[in-house]
């Protein structure tokens, strides 16, 4: 028989045995060939910003964002992860630039952002703050908020906090900041997988501290030693680059490897995690979802992704089950892998409407 016919007898099966069963969980399970672009959308073309600059906000920090697209284009701000990562060229070219207006922001202490990896006044509600300063800036009433990583689990706050500014949600490797999450990579579960990244993680940290790895880490990220600091953000950084993709610690994305990025990764991150995400209890997410559950949402997410496992993004299905969700069958962490690049793209043209 044809692989075609194979197909649809297989879907045709599932019909019948499970009617309830949602074909766009899996939309990708079917494809035959491992990470491959065949037969799925691609990134959009290169765009340069039309804006871009320092944004003050009232206390140390000053923002550094940037505009591209068309300027009278449906209203976007992209999220970027960690906390403690920054913007990019590749992050604009998820959107159709004839038809969004995408502002693009580097989070305190990341990127072009000042002070560099600063943790003063550095939470997530100081963040959300960022967030409306921004949109009032650019004189949006409201937009569309896309962010993977922590950039969803900023979202999500951002839209409980103030959900008649966000017109969707396009969410990548959802991660809602429970312990259970961080004890799952940073503690125990992630290193079952990759037992030789975790291997490095581990070398900076003496054995008797190993039982709190998040403690151990915060405590020498916070050195006031460059070296502690530089050494122990290099074996921070690195294990979350060796764990991003389905391919390994082959695929760690170089900027994992540069020291002033990984300072200000790591000691932002951690601070973040040593913290709870400054939420008022574990979970706090997840417990206030009813606030967002009447805006349009997009969720993809890697069936493989080892950094923010899938159970997380289910979770959030079954309490907000308004959303789209689509699980990607070869798939890890990163946005680049083609199959959550083909999700994200034709999410972004569907949160455009008409």
């Amino acid at each position: 028989e044809k692989p075609e016919e194979v197909n649809r007898f297989i879907l045709d099966w599932l019909d019948r045995r499970f009617p309830k069963y949602d074909r766009r969980v899996d939309r990708n399970s079917l494809s035959p060939a491992l990470m491959s672009s065949a037969g799925r959308r691609g990134l959009y073309p290169d765009v340069e910003p039309f804006a871009q600059g320092w944004l003050p906000t009232g206390g140390p920090h000053e923002i550094f964002y940037e505009v591209c697209g068309a300027r009278n284009g449906k209203p976007a701000v992209v999220l970027h992860g960690g906390p403690g990562g920054a913007i990019n060229p590749t992050m604009r070219r998820f959107f159709d630039h004839s038809r969004w207006q995408v502002a693009l922001f580097d989070q305190r202490g990341c990127g072009k952002s000042r002070p560099n990896a600063s943790l003063e006044d550095n939470t997530t509600w100081s963040l959300i703050e960022d967030i409306e300063r921004l949109r009032v800036h650019l004189g949006h009433e409201s937009w569309t908020v896309f962010g993977g990583s922590w950039g969803s689990t900023l979202a999500i706050a951002y839209a409980i906090k103030h959900p008649e500014r966000v017109d969707g949600l396009v969410l990548r490797g959802v991660f809602l900041l429970t312990q259970r999450e961080l004890r799952w990579f940073y503690q125990d579960g992630a290193s079952m997988l990759f037992p030789d990244a975790w291997a490095r993680f581990q070398a900076p940290i003496p054995e008797a501290e190993r039982g709190d790895m998040i403690s151990a880490y915060h405590k020498r990220l916070t050195s006031p030693d460059r070296r502690i600091q530089a050494e122990a953000a290099a074996a921070w950084s690195q294990w979350e680059g060796d764990t991003i993709s389905i391919r390994g610690p082959e695929a760690r994305p170089s900027k994992f490897n540069e020291v002033d990025f990984a300072i200000a990764f790591a000691r932002i991150e951690c601070h973040f995690f040593a913290n709870g995400g400054f939420f008022e209890e574990d979970g706090w997410l997840l417990k206030n979802i009813h606030r967002i559950r009447g805006i349009p949402g997009w969720i993809v997410q890697g069936r493989f992704d080892v950094v923010t496992p899938l159970e997380t993004a289910w979770a959030l299905k079954n309490a907000w089950p308004e959303c789209r969700f689509e699980v990607v069958w070869d798939a890890g962490h990163a946005s680049t892998e083609p199959g959550i690049v083909d999700g994200l793209i034709r999410a972004t043209d569907e949160a455009l409407g008409g």
